[in-house]
Order: structure tokens, then C-alpha cells, then sequence
């Protein structure tokens, strides 16, 4: 079985635009052996929004290379649109996927909708690294609605396997190196073991509620880091709790980020900023 190496957590929180209250459990600053072949975890709420009657909340037009991002919207929607003609609205369950590849532009708010009525928001954005080969991807973007993603049933609780594969479930998001990434629900008082891969570095965020591994209490907002080695890990819930499990084969590669560009090398970082700003990474296309 995994041990449990240490928790990640309380970096303090900012906001992103004016849409997204975050916290960021952990981000490439950091050891990024230790969590590769994951960069960044964003926790945005929860939060309650006051009806909006002008424009949407949210963060305007910037650019990513180098790296996928994966927004996973528990309560409230999220529209999106990029510089590949990709994008549309996310509600409650659904997941965007986005590989930035060698570069893309975009535009991340509240839906027209929710800016409307408010009401309570909850989402996650993780980053999952590239390997040096595929850096220069062309960038893509995976819609993935809630009735696409399979359901298993655990002891105690149920899993959504957004990516990856769980007692013979697969996931529809399309990854290019092995990684899983499983929305468990768990019962208070239960008691599960997931089957986390040996050799996998594996995480376990803990989004609500409150949870036990290997006799340590992991609160709200916060992750705990498992050891590579060892297959599984069993998760006591001491309260109705919410998961993301991730796991994902290491990419043994330099890691060298600035902002939102993510690559293996300084002149790499020079040359993603020199072709932003000539206008390389394509522009969106008006409204």
C-alpha cells in the first residue's frame, strides 16, 4: 500500500480576474518531481455570487504553451473560448480539457446564465505537464460533458473516472502520458481503498468534508501526497466528502515555468514569450 508522504495546501488565496476566488494547493514553484507529471492545482471556491447584470465575471484573453489544462466545475458554469475556434459553457459536472501545446490564447468567464442568477461556485483547474516531445502539440480542446463520464461504485461512495481507468471504467478524456483522475463522493463513516498505481505519483485533494489516510486527518483544501511506491491507498471519510484523485506517470524532464508558459528550458521560456508577442499563437476571433 501508498504511505502518506506529506499534505499539500495553504498557499493563500488571490482571485483571477474578477470570477475566480483560488487557492492554489500546490504549482510548479515547488518540487515538481514530487508531483509530475501535475504543475498546478487551483481550488476556486466555494464561493456565493450576487446576481450580475453587466458583464460576466472572469478572466480575460492570455496565453499557455507548453502544458494542458483541465477545468472541472463542481457548482456554477464556466464559458470558455480560445484562438482555436474551441470553447463553450460548463456546468455543474462537466470538465474542459485543453491542451496549449506550442501556444494558444484564451478567455475563461461566468456564463451569461449564472452571471444572471449567482448563486454558489465551486470549480478546480489543474495543470498536467507535456513531455519535451510533445511541447509542440497543436493546441486542442476536449468538451467533456457529464453524461460522457462513467460512474463506479466504490465501498461507501461512488467515483466519476473523468481520465484514466477504474474497475474496468475508462475515462473519455484523451491524456498523452498515463494519468487518472477520478471525482470520488464519498459517505461519512465509510471506508474505501483505491487502487493507485505503484509507481504513480498520486494525490488525493480533498474538496469537502474531511478524510483519514494512513491514520493522518487531511481537511478541506487540502492534498495529500502519496508515496510513489506501493499499490492503493485506503481513505477513511470522517464526513460526507468530496475527492479528486490524481495519479500520473513522472515525466523525468526539466521543468522551467514563467507565468503560463511551462517548458524545459530558459531559452524555451524566451522563445514562447518572443512568439506570443509577434502574434504566433494565432488571436480569437471577434464576438
Amino acid at each position: 500500500m501508498k504511505t502518506l508522504k506529506d499534505i499539500l495546501g495553504n498557499h493563500g488565496s488571490h482571485w483571477v480576474g474578477d470570477g475566480f476566488p483560488v487557492r492554489s494547493l500546490f504549482s510548479y514553484n515547488g518540487d515538481t518531481r514530487a508531483i509530475s507529471p501535475f504543475l498546478l492545482f487551483d481550488y476556486a471556491g466555494p464561493h456565493n455570487f450576487e446576481p450580475n447584470d453587466g458583464a460576466p465575471r472572469g478572466v480575460g484573453q492570455h496565453p499557455h504553451r507548453g502544458f494542458e489544462t483541465v477545468t472541472i466545475v463542481y457548482d456554477g458554469e464556466v464559458s470558455h473560448r480560445d484562438s482555436t475556434g474551441g470553447g463553450g459553457t460548463i456546468s455543474s459536472g462537466d470538465v474542459q480539457w485543453m491542451t496549449a501545446g506550442k501556444g494558444i490564447i484564451h478567455e475563461e468567464f461566468h456564463s451569461t446564465g449564472f452571471s444572471k442568477t449567482g448563486g454558489p461556485f465551486r470549480m478546480v483547474q489543474l495543470w498536467v505537464n507535456l513531455p519535451a516531445k510533445d511541447k509542440g502539440a497543436p493546441p486542442a480542446y476536449q468538451a467533456i460533458t457529464r453524461d460522457m463520464i462513467p460512474t463506479v461504485t466504490l465501498d461507501g461512495g461512488t467515483a466519476r473516472v473523468i481520465a484514466g481507468t477504474l474497475d474496468g471504467a475508462e475515462g473519455p478524456a484523451s491524456t498523452f502520458t498515463p494519468v487518472n483522475l477520478w471525482d470520488v463522493r464519498l459517505d461519512a463513516g465509510s471506508e474505501t481503498t483505491l487502487p493507485l498505481p505503484d509507481g504513480h505519483n498520486s494525490m488525493i485533494a480533498v474538496l469537502s468534508g474531511r478524510v483519514t489516510i494512513d491514520g493522518q486527518g487531511v481537511e478541506q483544501a487540502e492534498i495529500a501526497r502519496l508515496s510513489t511506491t506501493g499499490e492503493g491507498v485506503t481513505v477513511t471519510a470522517d464526513g460526507d466528502s468530496i475527492l479528486l484523485v490524481l495519479t500520473g506517470e513522472p515525466i523525468d524532464e526539466p521543468v522551467v515555468g514563467y507565468g503560463p508558459f511551462v517548458m524545459n528550458s530558459e531559452a524555451e521560456i524566451r522563445a514562447a514569450i518572443n512568439d506570443f508577442n509577434a502574434g504566433r499563437f494565432g488571436s480569437m476571433a471577434a464576438v
